[in-house]
């Protein structure tokens, strides 16, 4: 799409050359265009594309030659790659006009997105549909999420389970969640202190930070939360692991040992589920609230973060749990 909106916009650049560092008056910055027109087109019209620049992913970012179609692009499907390289050799033989390729690339993307919010609406029906009077427990819903957890590339959802908690607890709490950062966004760009971020209410100074992990932690994870609490430009009382392996007693009685060092910044490891099981139980009342806003945060959530099969895998995991079947 960038190439050729660099081509459209001036027919004598080559759509093959969307890099500046070729050099010559007929290569341009296709980065450029992915920021300045297609992000914004993308995000308004919810097009199933990654949210960020094309150019910033790792089969794009490194090239400083033409995309013709002898070079081999490392990315799966390889078919895409291939096929993407010969229709923009098209372009520029004058094989297949740009403006109608765009157009059908558009077309496309909308048939994809309309046919995916389909199926997300149509299951929304069936678990309205399929809802009994009685609530899901604290603990039914805590094995339908660690159901969800089991999936395959589910590492965003323990996130979305503390932003979830504290979103429904925190006017109890008298503390809010700041809004979360992009899934892949490390915390070195943004300057957050964690994954999750913990003020008080009516205050932007962050007191818990909460950082997600798929493994154990280690020493060196440890040892990087506590740089980031000494450079932090205001003191936070908690620095929170959430991890969803098994938690090592020498670790964890590393990050307790940092309590008095620090003057009173305490550091844990908490296990993911079990933080769960605990909050359910702690605030039982409000446990389908929570069910409720975890889904919501599931289905607002980028394809890039959550899938589209993750997400219609929660929504039929719920409605298994809830209808019994």
């Amino acid at each position: 799409m960038a190439c050729l909106l660099g081509h459209l916009d001036n027919p004598k650049v080559d759509p093959r050359k969307p890099y500046t560092e070729i050099g010559g008056k007929d290569c341009f910055s296709g980065r450029t265009c992915d920021e300045r027109y297609l992000t914004r087109f993308i995000a308004d019209h919810r097009l199933p594309c990654n949210p960020t620049t094309a150019f910033l992913t790792p089969g794009l970012r490194n090239i400083d030659r033409p995309l013709t179609t002898n070079i081999q692009i490392i990315g799966r499907p390889r078919e895409l790659y291939v096929e993407t390289l010969r229709l923009l050799d098209d372009v520029f033989r004058k094989r297949v006009n740009p403006d109608t390729l765009l157009s059908e690339i558009v077309r496309i993307l909308i048939l994809m997105r309309n046919e995916k919010l389909a199926r997300i609406e149509s299951l929304l029906d069936s678990l309205e549909r399929g809802k009994g009077s009685l609530p899901l427990s604290s603990e039914a819903i805590v094995a339908l999420i660690e159901q969800h957890l089991a999936c395959k590339n589910s590492s965003r959802l323990p996130a979305l389970i503390v932003a979830a908690a504290y979103q429904v607890a925190g006017e109890k709490l008298g503390e809010r969640v700041l809004p979360l950062n992009a899934h892949n966004a490390a915390d070195l760009q943004t300057g957050s202190l964690g994954d999750i971020e913990v003020c008080l209410a009516g205050d932007d100074n962050v007191v818990t930070a909460y950082e997600m992990k798929m493994k154990k932690v280690t020493h060196d994870d440890i040892d990087t939360a506590i740089n980031k609490i000494t450079s932090a430009k205001t003191p936070v009382n908690n620095y929170i692991f959430i991890t969803t392996d098994g938690i090592d007693t020498e670790v964890a009685e590393y990050a307790t040992s940092f309590y008095e060092r620090s003057g009173g910044v305490e550091i844990a490891i908490l296990d993911c589920v079990g933080f769960l099981r605990h909050f359910l139980h702690l605030f039982h009342r409000i446990r389908t609230d929570f069910l409720d806003t975890y889904q919501k945060l599931v289905l607002a959530e980028p394809d890039s973060a959550i899938s589209q099969t993750l997400k219609e895998a929660f929504l039929v995991l719920r409605q298994a749990a809830e209808t019994g079947e």
